[in-house]
């Protein structure tokens, strides 16, 4: 299930809630009882590395799938 942020405009707090995607834009509560929250726009963290640009693999041809390899007729 996601995790989405909040912030509470009267009393400043962030918290997160987990709920599903199809509640993601229904209004929620602080822990302190305000109505008065706004959902956080979120990063993802994604694993790997972009120092390293990717490359095809090395092989005959310079195809790329079925058509630029050839075999279509």
């Amino acid at each position: 299930m996601p995790r989405y942020e909040y912030r509470c405009r009267p009393c400043g707090s962030t918290f997160e809630l987990n709920r599903p995607m199809a509640e993601s834009s229904a209004p929620a509560v602080c822990p302190e009882g305000h109505e008065d929250t706004v959902k956080l726009l979120s990063t993802v963290a994604v694993g790997g590395s972009a120092s390293a640009p990717a490359r095809a693999p090395s092989g005959g041809g310079g195809g790329g799938g079925c058509c630029g390899g050839g075999c279509c007729g």
